[in-house]
């Protein structure tokens, strides 16, 4: 991971970076059950999941987000805290052998009047699909220190 200091007034509308590929596994289902206690049919079960439209095991959405957030974790920003997310939807299912990509985009940028020298700054996270759908979409919300 790499450390760097980003200010506020450092962030820019439009930046945007995207991360490595990260190919979802059956293990994968089974560990998130075990550690969300989701274990609906619709993860887990594949006979279940033949008489369903989509006629495999859908992956977990908080697993799917989970995984996207975790692989835009490569910047260590010591002036930069997460604030939430907001406005998270899934858009296409993710099944077992589906490689997944997430791209992030600063999408806004506020000062935050009521907390004296930061600013809240929205990136929009994009979990897509090796098809090229996307699978998440959900906006990160930061609070960043300004310069001083």
């Amino acid at each position: 991971m790499l450390e760097q200091t980003i200010y506020y007034e450092d962030y820019e509308i439009g930046q945007n970076r995207q991360t490595i590929g990260r190919t979802i596994t059956e293990t994968d289902f089974v560990v998130h059950a075990g550690h969300s206690g989701d274990f609906f049919p619709h993860h887990l079960d594949a006979e279940f999941c033949k008489t369903l439209p989509f006629g495999q095991r859908i992956a977990h959405g908080t697993m799917v987000f989970t995984i996207g957030v975790g692989l835009t974790a490569t910047i260590i920003n010591p002036v930069a805290f997460s604030y939430g997310y907001d406005r998270m939807r899934f858009i296409k299912p993710v099944f077992i052998g589906d490689t997944i990509t997430s791209t992030v985009e600063i999408i806004g940028k506020e000062v935050m009047e009521k907390r004296p020298g930061y600013g809240r700054v929205t990136e929009r996270l994009t979990v897509t699909k090796q098809t090229g759908e996307a699978a998440l979409v959900a906006d990160h919300i930061y609070m960043v220190e300004m310069k001083k």
